[in-house]
Parts: structure tokens; sequence; C-alpha cells
């Protein structure tokens, strides 16, 4: 198993939806492309978990490209309509 250190560094604001739900922008720097975002979390995430579920979305994200770029599909990938990432 390899272990990937993540090194963003990651600025983020929050809005309270009428849903109950949290709307998360970020923006991921100090990349070659500077990323942004958007996450939705439940109300009850402290700033901390939004951060490590922000990381951990990017790193199945990258994870995600390494099998696409490899040809090897796997049936449990879906599309994440909580998590949208944009570059800049």
């Amino acid at each position: 198993m390899v272990l990937m250190k993540n090194c963003f560094k990651i600025n983020f604001t929050t809005k309270k939806l009428t849903s109950g739900n949290v709307q998360v922008k970020f923006h991921v720097l100090d990349t070659p492309k500077p990323r942004y975002g958007y996450l939705l979390v439940g109300a009850d995430y402290s700033d901390q978990e939004i951060i490590d579920e922000i990381k951990l979305r990017l790193s199945q994200r990258s994870h995600s490209k390494m099998d696409l770029l490899r040809f090897t599909f796997k049936n449990h990938w879906k599309d994440d309509h909580q998590f949208f990432l944009y570059s800049a």
C-alpha cells in the first residue's frame, strides 16, 4: 500500500442551506493549476472534518484518474453529486 501525503493548501467558505446541509466553496492553492469546487456536507461537520473530507475526495478523484489512464474500469465507480471540482 502506498501512502500519499496530501500537501494541499485549502481555503473554504460555508453557506447554510434551507435543507439543513452546508454548502462548502473551496479553493485548492499551491498546485500547478489552482482548483476550486463545491462540497455538500451535513450541518454537524467541524472545520477540520470539512478539510479532511475535501482532501479525501481529492485523493479519490486522483486515484480514479489513474484507473482511467490504465483503462481499468471498476463496477462500483459512480458520479459524486456532492463534490464538484473545477480548474481555474
